[in-house]
């Protein structure tokens, strides 16, 4: 028994041991466990603490005043960025251009056909009681370079051949062939030709030479032309690609092009707009009843008749066309404002043209209000002309079939 007893105390004892050493391992991970938890708040602390810290330095920072030549400086260096990516980034109005360049040429063609039979009473070899032939009041003729039409006036047959290569010309530029090449030749003459009789002309004929003289350094090709097929089958990567290493001399000759013919047109609304308001019939809103009712402007009476009928029609066209062409610089600042006034614009041609007789004036000017219209829009509508002519030709030949069965 007493070895039993012996045996059961020396057990206990050893379960006592077991129990003494578990709980100090136990004590041994409280301890690490409550030291893990003191490090890791004290690191949360001090992070706590840094954070703030950046936070409040960052603070400080953004709280830190500004020099107002610093902003200066910063504001002029963002926008001399835009007008440089504006200037030198892309071309722009590439499809407005090719509608100027296309209706410039129809303008010119136009105004020759319709002046053929009467070539020599009112340029030619007819119009010599003007005394003109011999003692010319424009000084173009005087000029070398402007003077081969007034050298070959007095030859009929030369003088008419010399039209016909004009307006030759004039489709070779609505083709877009060779225009760089084409369109200074066709300028030069186009001087020569119009300053024959200076009583001929008017403000319109000034207009188309000055869009011409800022077209030359225009690239029109780029779309609907003769020289943009050619030079796609060159360059697969034609438009995006030509031009080399020299494309940003291109493209700043392009847009400042661009620029000179939007200020042409827009001082030209402008100052008739201004001159129209200073007459007494523009401010009493009957101006445009006097010239309708003129043998010289009244080319259509029936019409003449029907638009000045009711007196607030008149009254609504006269200020209308006083304030859309005051207005009409400052409707291109916002896209839906210049939809508005190229509406309005447009439709002032239009009336012009049919009303009073002046078509070749009104399409110089619609020509350059094209570039107004920006490139998405013609895509769009090409997009929409394209598939309406597809379907269109889908259907007539689904019709063929359908009815030759």
């Amino acid at each position: 028994m007493s070895s039993d007893r012996n045996t059961r105390v020396k057990g206990e004892e050893i379960d006592v041991d077991e129990t003494t050493s578990e709980k100090a391992v136990s004590k041994k991970k409280l301890s690490s466990e409550s030291g893990a938890t003191s490090d890791s708040a004290a690191d949360s602390h001090s992070g706590a603490t840094s954070s703030s810290g950046v936070d409040s330095h960052s603070r400080a920072d953004s709280n830190e005043r500004i020099p107002v030549t610093s902003r200066v400086l910063g504001k002029i260096s963002q926008g001399w960025d835009w007008l440089e990516e504006m200037l030198t980034g892309r071309f722009h109005a590439t499809y407005g251009l090719a509608v100027t360049r296309i209706l410039i040429g129809f303008t010119g063609l136009g105004l020759l056909l319709t002046n053929f039979n009467a070539r020599h009473y009112a340029f030619g070899v007819g119009s010599a009681w003007n005394g003109e032939i011999a003692e010319p009041k424009s000084d173009f003729p005087n000029i070398w370079l402007f003077s081969l039409f007034h050298r070959a006036v007095t030859n009929p047959p030369l003088f008419t051949a010399m039209i016909l290569g004009l307006a030759i010309l004039a489709v070779v530029i609505i083709l877009g062939w060779r225009t760089r090449i084409v369109l200074p030749f066709y300028l030069v003459l186009w001087v020569s030709y119009i300053e024959l009789n200076d009583g001929a002309g008017d403000q319109g004929d000034n207009a188309y030479r000055m869009f011409m003289i800022a077209m030359l350094f225009a690239d029109t090709t780029r779309r609907w032309s003769l020289d943009a097929r050619r030079k796609k089958k060159q360059n697969l990567k034609f438009p995006e690609t030509d031009g080399g290493s020299f494309r940003w001399v291109l493209i700043m000759a392009n847009n400042l092009a661009i620029v000179v013919l939007a200020f042409q047109v827009c001082a030209i609304y402008m100052s008739g707009g201004l001159y129209k308001a200073g007459g007494a019939a523009w401010q009493h809103g009957f101006a445009v009843y006097n010239p309708l009712h003129t043998q010289q402007f009244g080319t259509w009476p029936v019409l003449s008749d029907l638009m000045t009928a009711w007196g607030p029609m008149v009254v609504a066209i006269s200020w209308g066309s006083v304030l859309f062409q005051c207005a009409f610089p400052f409707m291109l600042f916002n896209r839906y404002t210049r939809i508005v006034g190229l509406v309005g614009i447009l439709s002032f041609h239009l009336g012009i043209a049919l009303l009073m007789g002046l078509p070749w004036f009104s399409l110089t000017m619609i020509a350059v209000d094209a570039i107004f219209i920006r490139d998405r829009s013609f895509e769009k509508v090409h997009r929409l002309v394209s598939r309406w002519w597809t379907s269109t030709t889908e259907g007539m030949e689904r019709a063929k079939v359908k009815s030759s069965s």
